[in-house]
């Protein structure tokens, strides 16, 4: 296909002259639509932070005939979507559009995304479409190269380029599966390669490569047909031509690598996925790519897991679940009861998606149904990376446009940036590897959900995998298959109960008709046996075969094959003349004997059995058979067969009679003809006959002797019954035992969770930086605190603390650490950050059960606080020490005015000792000779910090010391609150000859 040619376009079609003609900006009314049948590749750009500068470099290297079109998805903020495009205009030739309404794909044009929307590939147009408030998770990366991949299948190519998260993982996985190529930016060029790096721990990523390196790949790839033809068109002259001696040698590579046999997969898949492969190793022969092969054992495992195809995600196909919901569930609750447990197979689960969909839509169904029961979900796939995957169960935020916020609210937990599934739908599921074509089935399901698995392969596996389930389901079993399969010529195994959604149940048969797998080859893990030395290639015996056929079908005399019945399984030419049905049932009557013509029946039985007895070809001559109101001449030629897995088979083949040469006397007379025909049947007669005798004589003997054979066998049985029954009563209490321990473990396994999560929770709640390292001084966990103070993110866990740069200044923290788990010694040290918040470092040994050293605890303390309570006390003692030494007598009250703390002086001026005044009220003291008004009037009008008591003389009679003459000063001290603000008096003798004088109050110094 050639390359299209490069449109370019004005901003406004009818005035080119008319303001920005410079630019490419345009409004896309005068681009012309895709040419019918035509087809090329559309690349599919993710981008977050660091992306634009990578796509830039990207741009500027693409030629302006690039042949294919560029789309840009990326996060950017509200406002940017015209300096987007003025800037992706001045770096590149294409042309550049933003998608602002529906628009066809057209070739050598750029593509932006506008910011707030989901752009779609529909029909090759982009589709933008509003943002669903009732997401919280914007993931348009994936949104786009999803419906790229279900749009244009193998055409797509998909990039992704720096930026954080885990947008695109997905949808690399869809365009890979549809055949497309996959190319992530090498994490060592990205400013940020969280998304290039999460898309390439898939295994979904075909290229690695920087930013110049893709422009490249994407000019290489755009040329070659294989992105250029539809994949409803495949068988053109593009596509890829192999032999069947070609295929079978990669076949042989395969199932020695893997194990797996694709002999019987479907053909076009295959050649599709093998061309794909030539393509990235730009090898256009397929004998190269052969010799490839054998020279890069790694490209064989490659391979592989491209052929093993990964479609899936949660609730696909939506109303298939509520179809489960609403017809099969009810049936199979109502079959088992609680009392059993719900059996579901799901064969071919990849990572998982729809084995934990399931078992959250029946979850939801018990619960709103009201009832409880046992749930075993088995989930199986051949390979075994996607069954790890499946097993650990977390997946991008992405999901969340699949689940919905409700079930990704109560079945998920955020982790790390993911989503990780609880542990109620964990339990459900049982997750393992299983090749369907050899590995034993499970039994007594209630449902299986094969779905867009049978697609995959042939018509012979189809039958056989029909067979499989027909075995595995309970006799009120349901079948669930994809929107295109069917149970196809096993009609009589199934019957249909939803033909939308391709539900069936199964049938009861007479017998069973599950059959063995494997097929061609053995069973068993390891891979199949290669083809014998010398063995003919399948091309050559294919083509002996077909001669071979023709020869015989021509020249070759009419005869039937037969099995040791004498049942009739193949004709073979024209067996008219010597064979005809016999009345009655249509099984029977299949037997050659009985559709033996007349004349024929005695010369052929007798042929039959003696080449049955000695296992060697039989001939009979001179034979009449009535056919055609005739009788014929023919000679009867009885050969045993043996087939490498078949039973004993025998050719039998009529051959007429020509006429002899002039010397061969002439016939006899009519009478003479008569009777030496009767004379033929006699002896005939006869020797079958006698061959009868010797058969039953033979038989009679075998049976005599399996009659002894029995009765031996039946005494071991005897014997072995009652080892049975020995065993089984051991069998009974090793189960018991084993019900215990289990029933133990679950007893651990739930009181290992409930310490795990109070371990979690003790440790968001503490405010103390922790951190624990094990013995290798990797990071095992760590709590919120230390997270701030240590500068850690959740993707240090695992790392050495060494590779960590602490936001605290210890250069010996490793140091410290080892000899702590060296010499069990505790090591303290007070640390600075770098805002020069001071902290005390405290590392401890970690013991584990054991009571084994296998790690060590680290601990920060904030001793900014402990700092300012010293200084503050320090400065307490030091004001009760002044005021210790005062002459004057001092009492410290609090807002209630009870004594807070006297001095030495007052206690020996008013003879009161500490602890009849500490905590007392001021009033109270004596017994009452200090509820003195004038005072209760001077204090009361004290507030904190605004007025104070100066030099106010009283004269009082204090009691026991009689009367006084002092000067009292006396100020407020605030408090942070009003309650706990102080009063401080100060009381100073005045002298035995002064009078009583005037006291007052002065507001405000």
């Amino acid at each position: 296909m050639t390359s299209p040619t490069a449109i370019d376009d004005p901003l406004d079609p009818t005035d080119p002259e008319d303001g920005g003609s410079d630019t490419k900006e345009s409004a896309a009314l005068a681009w012309p639509e895709r040419r019918p049948g035509e087809h090329f590749p559309v690349v599919g750009v993710g981008a977050a932070s660091g992306g634009f500068e990578a796509f830039l470099e990207l741009l500027q290297a693409l030629p302006a005939d690039l042949g294919m079109a560029i789309v840009f998805i990326s996060h950017l903020s509200d406002g940017r979507d015209d300096d987007l495009v003025r800037a992706f205009t001045q770096r590149t030739q294409l042309t550049v559009q933003l998608v602002t309404e529906p628009t066809p794909i057209a070739p050598d044009h750029l593509y932006v995304m506008p910011h707030g929307t989901y752009l779609s590939s529909r029909d090759w147009s982009l589709v933008p479409d509003p943002l669903d408030p009732g997401y919280e998770d914007y993931s348009p990366i994936d949104h786009f190269l999803g419906s790229l991949a279900a749009d244009i299948e193998s055409c797509a190519i998909a990039v992704l380029l720096s930026g954080g998260g885990v947008d695109g993982t997905l949808g690399v996985r869809e365009v890979k599966a549809v055949g497309g190529i996959t190319i992530a930016q090498e994490p060592e060029s990205a400013r940020n390669d969280a998304m290039p790096r999460a898309a390439i721990t898939t295994g979904a990523v075909d290229l690695i490569l920087p930013p110049q390196q893709i422009a490249e790949e994407l000019q290489r790839i755009g040329r070659h047909p294989y992105v250029r033809q539809p994949p409803q068109r495949r068988g053109g002259g593009d596509e890829l031509v192999i032999h069947p001696e070609q295929m079978h040698r990669i076949f042989t590579m395969l199932r020695s690598t893997s194990g797996v046999d694709f002999t019987h997969y479907k053909p076009p898949t295959i050649r599709r996925r093998l061309h794909r492969r030539m393509v990235l190793h730009k090898i256009d022969s397929v004998d190269l790519y052969i010799k490839y092969l054998r020279e890069t054992p790694d490209e064989v495992g490659k391979l592989y897991r491209d052929l093993l195809i990964h479609v899936t995600r949660f609730f696909r196909d939506p109303e298939s679940f509520k179809a489960l919901t609403a017809e099969v569930f009810p049936h199979i609750l109502r079959d088992t009861g609680t009392s059993s447990p719900i059996r579901i197979w799901l064969p071919g689960c990849s990572t998982g998606e729809e084995a934990y969909s399931i078992a959250i839509a029946i979850l939801e169904f018990l619960n709103g149904d009201g009832h409880a029961a046992q749930v075993q979900i088995f989930a199986t796939d051949v390979s075994e990376t996607a069954v790890e995957q499946a097993r650990i169960g977390v997946y991008p935020n992405s999901i969340a446009s699949d689940v919905g916020p409700e079930r990704l609210r109560r079945y998920f937990t955020r982790v790390d940036g993911k989503c990780r599934i609880n542990k109620v739908v964990r339990d459900l599921c049982v997750f393992a590897r299983q090749d369907l074509t050899r590995d034993p089935p499970f039994s007594k399901l209630d449902l299986i959900l094969c779905r867009n698995v049978l697609i995959y392969m042939g018509t012979v596996l189809q039958r056989k995998l029909m067979n499989v389930f027909h075995y595995a389901l309970k006799p009120s079993g349901y079948l669930m298959l994809g929107g295109a399969e069917t149970v196809g010529g096993q009609g009589e195994l199934f019957t249909v109960v939803d033909k939308k959604h391709r539900i069936f149940a199964k049938k009861q048969v007479d017998k069973s008709v599950y059959t063995e797998i494997p097929l061609e080859y053995r069973a068993g893990r390891g891979p199949a046996p290669g083809p014998r030395l010398g063995q003919e290639p399948a091309a050559a015996s294919n083509m002996r075969t077909e001669v071979n056929r023709l020869i015989l079908d021509r020249y070759g005399p009419p005869g039937v094959v037969v099995d040791a019945q004498f049942q009739i399984i193949q004709f073979r030419g024209k067996t008219g003349d010597f064979l005809e049905p016999a009345p009655g049932d249509a099984a029977q009557s299949l037997n050659v004997l009985k559709m033996a013509r007349e004349g024929l029946l005695h010369g052929l039985q007798a042929a039959l059995f003696s080449a049955r007895k000695t296992e060697t070809p039989v001939r009979k001559q001179g034979l009449r058979v009535h056919a055609g109101g005739r009788f014929r001449d023919i000679h009867v030629q009885v050969v045993p067969l043996a087939a490498p897995g078949e039973g004993r088979h025998y050719l039998v083949l009529f051959e007429d009679v020509r006429a002899e040469d002039d010397e061969r006397p002439p016939p006899p007379a009519p009478a003479d003809d008569h009777l030496s025909q009767i004379q033929d049947e006699l002896a005939a007669s006869r020797e079958y006959l006698q061959s009868i005798i010797q058969d039953l004589e033979a038989a009679n003997e075998e049976l005599q002797s399996a009659n002894e054979e029995i009765l031996s066998s039946n005494e071991e049985l005897q014997s072995t019954n009652e080892e049975l029954d020995t065993a089984k009563e051991e069998l009974q209490s090793t189960n018991e035992e084993l019900n215990t321990v289990n029933e133990e473990l679950h007893g651990r396994n739930d009181e290992l969770s409930r310490v795990n999560s109070d371990l979690l929770n003790l440790l968001g709640s503490v405010e103390i930086a922790i951190v624990i390292v094990g013995a290798d001084l990797a990071i095992r966990r760590f709590t919120p605190m230390a997270e701030k103070i240590l500068n850690l993110i959740p993707t240090d866990l695992g790392r050495p603390i060494s590779q960590i740069k602490p936001n605290i200044d210890c250069p010996e923290l490793e140091r410290m650490i080892t000899h702590v788990i060296a010499t069990v010694e505790i090591q303290e040290q007070n640390v600075r950050d770098r805002d020069g918040n001071w902290y005390t470092l405290r590392i401890r040994p970690y013991k584990n059960v054991d009571n084994r050293i296998d790690g060590a605890v680290l601990a920060l303390f904030n001793i900014a606080s402990r700092r300012h309570e010293l200084e503050l006390r320090q400065a307490h003692e030091n004001i009760a020490a002044i005021i210790e030494t005062a002459h004057e007598s001092i009492l410290v009250l609090d807002g209630q005015m009870r004594v807070q703390f006297l001095n030495r002086a007052f206690s020996r001026h008013f003879a009161l000792p500490r602890e009849r005044a500490l905590e007392h009220l001021l009033f109270d003291l004596a017994d009452g000779a200090w509820n003195i008004p004038q005072l209760r009037h001077l204090l009361a009008g004290l507030t904190p910090g605004r007025s104070r008591v100066e030099a106010v003389r009283l004269d009082h009679d204090f009691g026991e010391i009689g009367r006084r003459h002092v000067r009292i000063n006396a100020c407020c001290i605030p408090g942070f609150e009003p309650s706990a603000s102080l009063v401080v008096l100060a009381i100073a003798d005045a002298g035995p000859t002064r009078l009583e004088t005037d006291a007052g109050m002065e507001a405000g110094v």
